[in-house]
């Protein structure tokens, strides 16, 4: 067969007009100069969403990539992180889990506690109006290099600062890291990025007879609530400070408050209800930030409260019991049940509006209502004992819709948090 030339091939294009190929390098050419003026434009036109979108699911569909075009930067003024839906993505695999991480407290390790679904593990956070970037853990790591970043808070905090250290602990050698507890402040240590990540204890923030050792029973407790400096002298000198405050409050009942001088100690306490206790104990703290730290030095987050879902009827499920056996989240848009307090959600609001320290809110609640299927009902612990297998059996009385299985929701709070860092 010969494999010279069609004599179509050797004929020279007709005068006048182009060759494809030109033609080709010519469009080709105004592509780039258009993109490149795009590129040196980016701090004038502010880019939409679709891009970011289609840059960051290149991102997500290789989990080893962590690096997003950074064109294409996340911005929390044009987004709304706490409006969106879960997606469920079924090839995504956490980058640990109850069994690789070595510093997750039993209570929260459900699958090796008992849970034989995953699928609540595979849900990610899409807002409506922007791109969340992926977790990217080296990145977090560099941003704390030199620093100490503090959660302090309850056991839900707890949580949060439990998924953030499991969340880049596997990046660190054996002998470069290292976790020291204690009674109120926990340290992890990532030695060659001269950072910590905290926790301390501190369920209401301000001061209580319940701080250490905890009182079981919300009848005894008495909140103290202009009293802070007790907890606060151990926030001095951190870098980043991330609080929270809520589910130790909702208790049902009228809260025994202490303030100022009683001459009758601990007899003086007044009853106050609820919304109006976290007022007063709320702007203590306020008061303590806008008084002690230098915003050019500390960073402050607040994380909003963090839904339970006792109540399956919320939900429309009139025939289960609060969380127990959901597999799946919430579909209904705006969705909000009667574990999350708005009165609550207001006074932060209120609060945080008026002081000087600028202090970014973390407004997890709403991508959290929808997460019914993420607690750790009765795949956790009580009293430092696993549940028994006749109190598993009775979920109304034991199955835990407070806490959340890790990994799990608290991975996207923190990528919230890393996002907005």
């Amino acid at each position: 067969m010969s494999l010279a030339p069609s004599p179509s091939a050797t004929m020279k294009p007709p005068r006048g007009k182009l060759p494809v190929s030109i033609i080709t390098i010519v469009i080709c050419g105004f592509a780039f100069l258009a993109l490149l003026y795009a590129e040196t434009s980016r701090s004038f036109f502010k880019l939409k969403s679709c891009p970011r979108r289609h840059a960051a699911k290149k991102s997500r569909d290789n989990l080893k990539s962590f690096e997003l075009d950074d064109r294409f930067e996340f911005d929390p003024e044009e987004c709304t992180v706490n409006t969106g839906k879960w997606v469920f993505n079924k090839s995504l695999e956490p980058f640990y889990t109850d069994r690789s991480c070595p510093y997750l407290d039993r209570q929260v390790s459900c699958v090796k506690n008992g849970r034989r679904d995953f699928d609540y593990r595979r849900w990610e956070w899409q807002p409506d109006d922007c791109t969340l970037p992926r977790f990217n853990p080296e990145l977090a790591l560099k941003k704390l290099r030199g620093k100490r970043l503090m959660f302090v808070g309850d056991s839900l905090q707890r949580g949060q600062w439990q998924s953030l250290v499991c969340l880049v602990e596997w990046l660190i050698p054996e002998d470069k890291k290292s976790l020291k507890r204690g009674r109120f402040l926990s340290v992890f240590r990532a030695k060659e990025y001269d950072a910590t990540i905290e926790f301390y204890w501190a369920p209401y923030l301000i001061e209580s007879n319940s701080d250490q050792p905890i009182i079981g029973d919300p009848k005894k407790r008495i909140l103290k609530v202009d009293s802070i400096e007790k907890h606060a002298k151990n926030w001095r000198g951190v870098d980043i400070l991330v609080f929270n405050s809520y589910v130790w409050w909702m208790s049902g009942l009228r809260l025994k408050t202490l303030w100022g001088s009683f001459a009758n100690g601990e007899e003086g306490y007044e009853e106050l209800d609820t919304p109006v206790a976290y007022k007063i104990g709320f702007k203590t703290w306020a008061n303590w930030v806008d008084s002690n730290i230098d915003p050019n030095k500390t960073r402050i987050f607040f994380t909003t409260m963090s839904p339970t879902h006792t109540r399956s009827a919320d939900w429309n499920n009139t025939k289960g019991i609060k969380c127990f056996n959901e597999t799946k989240p919430v579909t209904k848009k705006r969705y909000w049940g009667s574990g999350s307090d708005k009165r609550m959600m207001s006074v932060v609001a209120s609060i945080i509006g008026k002081m000087k320290v600028p202090v970014t809110v973390l407004n997890i609640t709403q991508l959290s209502e929808y997460r019914i299927d993420a607690h750790t009902s009765v795949y956790t612990e009580t009293g430092g004992k696993m549940l028994t297998d006749k109190q598993k059996a009775d979920p109304l009385h034991h199955a835990d819709c407070i806490h959340w299985c890790l990994p799990g929701v608290p991975d996207t709070w923190n990528q919230i948090f890393l996002a907005y860092l």
